[in-house]
């Protein structure tokens, strides 16, 4: 298998998440794994799929406009985007990781990112289970704003507990949208500037370990122009915000 490295691009919230939507829906190069690392225009938060606009609105009440704010096809809690590195990664229906248990399938890739983090000597590790077994939801993320609550299997500063890494997923007929985050001021607390040079290709040197592909860099395919328009659009759109 090969695990297809795609240019990063900048964007808005709505072009950013439209785009890492039509990659598990319409890449065509069946069967192959893509990841890609992408900015942002602007200040922006996404928001998970089943979350309530109202409970989103309040958290965030006290953030300082003007901010872009988006609902993504994954789940999970409120994302800031102001100061992280996003990444997304689909892997095809059928591979032995996509057929996997949402918080295992979670805490495969956790691992990979805090291993690429601690090649810069940050602290960083998986969070562990607690007493309880955690079931699927826990991949899902705080109800709140991510960062500022670790959830099972999130990257954490492993002396202080501080949340440095989250995720939010989405399974269909097609395969596995993996959206992550890394908050950028955490992973640097200890001190250490980190390289996102370096990081990117550890992080993808240990996903493509992980999968059993070869990361190969990769043109942007090309999509229907239409459609990316067409769904950029409902992302933006009051209608999609305000869904629930």
């Amino acid at each position: 298998m090969q695990l297809d490295l795609l240019p990063t691009r900048t964007g808005g919230a709505a072009e950013n998440m439209a785009t890492d939507f039509l990659l598990l829906q319409r890449y065509p190069r069946a069967g192959v794994s893509r990841f890609r690392h992408y900015g942002w225009r602007g200040p922006a938060f996404t928001f998970g799929y089943g979350q309530k606009i109202a409970v989103v609105r309040e958290a965030l009440a006290a953030v300082e406009p003007p901010f872009e704010l988006c609902r993504r096809a994954t789940g999970g809690g409120i994302v800031d985007h102001r100061d992280d590195w996003t990444y997304a990664l689909v892997i095809p229906r059928g591979h032995p990781l996509e057929e996997l248990r949402a918080t295992e399938s979670y805490r495969a890739v956790h691992e990979a990112l805090a291993a690429a983090l601690r090649e810069q000597g940050v602290a960083a590790v998986t969070k562990p289970c607690g007493e309880a077994e955690a079931g699927d939801g826990a991949a899902a993320g705080p109800a709140g704003v991510c960062f500022q609550r670790a959830e099972v299997y999130d990257v954490v500063h492993e002396r202080t507990g501080e949340k440095i890494a989250g995720a939010a997923q989405k399974r269909n007929k097609r395969g596995l949208l993996c959206q992550g985050s890394v908050w950028r001021p955490a992973a640097g607390a200890g001190g250490g500037a980190v390289d996102w040079d370096r990081f990117e290709a550890d992080f993808v040197a240990r996903l493509a370990l992980m999968l059993g592909a070869e990361a190969q860099a990769t043109p942007w395919p090309e999509l229907n122009e239409d459609e990316v328009s067409g769904l950029v659009e409902q992302y933006a759109s009051a209608e999609w915000t305000e869904y629930r």
